[in-house]
């Protein structure tokens, strides 16, 4: 295998020689041959080890950073949970439109249920997967470890996000926050 050496490397190494030559006695440097050239070839093993730590920080840097993608994308999806997403409505509304249609037959308490309590369910539905989506996104960047302070903080807050949009989804779909309305003794 060849080796190649810059000038930088040639002078380093004059200049080793070079003082090393100073150290000699006059009758080692006299037995020297004067124009010998310095052994710069350098082993496989040399750069194998001299590879090795530009390897393991390209290693680190992707870890970083595959770490930082998660917890920015745990934390998106943890206020998405909260907040509700494009899918959540449109399936919503479009529970809403089989709800209609299911109008033209059945009790009335049925007639409501289909209208708003199945497009209700279900966007509560849609946000409890985007929250354990996010629990599950910021626990994996939580348990890798070292990382950046920022990649921790962003995690925590997307979890804290997530743990919050559960709640709000297992309330939406039990009725806690409000109850399904309901026809009085007086209606059909």
């Amino acid at each position: 295998m060849g080796t190649t050496t810059t000038k930088n490397e040639t002078e380093k190494t004059e200049a080793v020689t070079g003082a090393a030559a100073a150290d000699t006695k006059p009758e080692e440097r006299a037995a020297a041959p004067e124009d010998s050239t310095p052994d710069t070839t350098v082993t496989e093993e040399e750069l194998r080890t001299e590879d090795a730590p530009v390897v393991e920080k390209d290693a680190t840097a992707r870890r970083g950073i595959v770490a930082g993608a998660g917890a920015v994308a745990g934390a998106a999806l943890g206020l998405a949970s909260v907040t509700g997403t494009w899918a959540g409505t449109v399936l919503a509304e479009r529970q809403t439109v089989l709800g209609q249609i299911k109008l033209q037959t059945g009790k009335t308490q049925d007639q409501i249920a289909a209208v708003y309590t199945t497009p209700w369910h279900t966007t509560a539905l849609v946000n409890g997967i985007f929250a354990v989506l996010a629990l599950v996104v910021t626990g994996a960047v939580l348990l890798r470890r070292p990382q950046a302070a920022w990649t921790r903080a962003v995690a925590w807050g997307g979890f804290a996000l997530a743990v919050v949009g559960l709640v709000i989804a297992g309330g939406m779909y039990l009725d806690l926050f409000a109850s399904a309305p309901k026809i009085g003794p007086g209606g059909s």
